[in-house]
């Protein structure tokens, strides 16, 4: 279903490196799966079935993974681009949102979306079912159609660690 390769990463010093992916390295799935371990339980099974529905609902993405300072980032380009990306999920440690990364000027009768900024607009998923609500589904849809670049279905899904930032803040909410 994938093919995995690891792009870059950042090192201690905050420089970026680009990593060659060796056999004892770990894939970019289990990667993946490590950055996800640092948020709770019940916020990794949201974030688990959300990336599960997004994918169904942008074949032929590549999903480009930040592990940033303030979370958890996965988007879904037609490319490498970071500039190219339609939408991406966010995790936080207490939710996951839906971002809209070209999502200024997305027809929104409902007024779901979030954000008064110039390009990025975003919808705070309550569960990931709210993917499955007809109102998010067309958002996506018109997100897809109104891309500066559009998804090829046909293309190949790859999972891709873009990179880690060493500084982050605290992956699970205050107690």
């Amino acid at each position: 279903m994938y093919t995995t390769r690891i792009s870059f990463i950042t090192n201690v010093h905050g420089q970026t490196v680009d990593v060659v992916q060796s056999p004892a390295m770990a894939t970019a799935k289990q990667q993946l799966d490590s950055l996800l371990a640092k948020y709770t339980p019940a916020l990794v099974s949201d974030a688990r079935r959300a990336l599960a529905k997004m994918r169904k609902l942008t074949p032929g993405a590549l999903e480009l993974v930040y592990d940033n300072y303030n979370g958890l980032v996965v988007g879904f380009s037609p490319n490498e681009k970071p500039s190219a990306a339609i939408l991406s999920l966010l995790m936080l440690p207490d939710h996951v949102t839906l971002c809209f990364l070209q999502g200024k000027g997305l027809p929104d009768p409902q007024k779901l979306l979030k954000g008064s900024g110039n390009v990025v607009r975003h919808l705070r998923l309550e569960s990931p079912a709210t993917l499955d609500e007809p109102a998010v589904l067309a958002l996506v849809q018109a997100a897809k159609t109104r891309a500066k670049v559009p998804l090829d279905p046909k293309q190949k899904r790859q999972l891709i660690i873009r990179s880690i930032s060493k500084k982050q803040r605290p992956r699970r909410p205050a107690r």
